[in-house]
């Protein structure tokens, strides 16, 4: 009996100020996965220019692609499909994403398959084990914060999103206040295991029963402290603040997760987004389900956390197999929503 082919997605992720491409394998195993990030670009103004994102972009996108090519050892005919991030990101900066892919497609006829930045943080866990359904996904990065119940494959449901600042956004902002370079959420973490979280921070827990977010206040709560201390002459220990507001924020984030994991009855929970890089809240959660003998946890490496394209390949995969296609009118959309995927 002949062996099926094995599927081959090339996935393209251009939504912030990474530049990647990746080749996966059945859905699952990575074969490359080439990122090229803008981080030195981006320190000086302490944050991502959009503009300069996407020069940077049009001047990697080429060259990725061809590494990612030849570390797979194979040509872009061997390419079952394409998956790229059509949204949500910068406009600009998922327009050069978008435009490559579609000219890959064209020229080489093969499918497009467009995909949702979240859903490929999701899927990136199943790059590390397969899912288990029903399972719940704790998405936390710089632009989101929310809880995503997945019933089945491509079908996604956010229980829970950010009302105001995103857990990642809060982070950069409280590090500039602490005079920490960008990008800022590595150094509050680092800081935060050198202190004791001494300074009383509020926590929102929001309406009874609500499994959405607020980080707001506790923002402004820090920034508060510090300038309150200033006019009084006083010196606030760095880590001592690190590790008070790291605490507030892994608090909510852990409990409301674990709550909506026993109400939903889920099989797995999945951490997702550049922040599930934290060591604190990585730390958190698996001594909270450690408890949770019913409900795995699934926590992706550090070199999954962050924006890269072999989770835009996994996602794609899956679209693929259902029978998604996308057509040359495909574009960049900043607000995409993430049931776009839902049949």
């Amino acid at each position: 009996m002949k062996a099926e082919k094995d599927q081959l997605i090339l996935g393209i992720e251009t939504s912030c100020d990474e530049t990647a491409v990746a080749i996966v394998k059945n859905g699952r195993e990575i074969v490359a996965n080439v990122v090229s990030s803008q981080i030195e670009s981006h320190k000086r103004f302490g944050g991502v220019v959009p503009e300069i994102a996407s020069r940077h972009h049009v001047e990697q996108v080429t060259i990725v692609l061809e590494e990612a090519l030849r570390q797979a050892k194979m040509d872009i005919d061997n390419i079952d499909a394409i998956a790229v991030t059509e949204g949500p990101g910068l406009v600009g900066a998922l327009l050069i994403g978008v435009n490559a892919a579609k000219a890959l497609a064209f020229a080489h006829d093969i499918p497009l398959v467009g995909v949702h930045h979240i859903a490929g943080h999701i899927y990136a866990n199943r790059l590390v084990t397969e899912m288990a359904f029903p399972l719940l996904s704790l998405v936390v990065s710089g632009g989101h914060t929310e809880l995503v119940y997945m019933k089945e494959h491509g079908h996604f449901e956010v229980i829970g999103e950010t009302r105001d600042d995103a857990a990642g956004e809060a982070y950069d902002k409280v590090a500039r206040t602490l005079s920490l370079p960008y990008p800022g959420g590595p150094h509050i973490d680092r800081l935060a295991h050198e202190g004791t979280p001494d300074i009383d921070l509020p926590r929102a827990w929001l309406e009874p029963g609500s499994y959405d977010f607020s980080f707001s206040g506790l923002k402004s709560a820090v920034i508060n402290t510090v300038h309150n201390a200033e006019q009084r002459g006083d010196k606030i220990a760095p880590e001592v603040l690190a590790a008070s507001f790291q605490a507030s924020v892994v608090d909510v984030l852990v409990t409301k997760t674990v709550q909506a994991a026993k109400e939903y009855k889920v099989n797995q929970v999945l951490l997702a987004g550049g922040v599930a890089a934290n060591k604190g809240l990585r730390a958190a959660l698996t001594a909270a389900f450690s408890g949770l003998k019913d409900v795995e946890l699934v926590i992706p490496p550090l070199s999954l956390c962050t924006d890269n394209a072999a989770m835009i390949a996994a996602v794609g995969s899956i679209l693929y197999e259902k029978g998604k296609r996308s057509d040359l009118t495909l574009n960049g959309n900043a607000g995409l929503d993430i049931t776009i995927h839902n049949s």
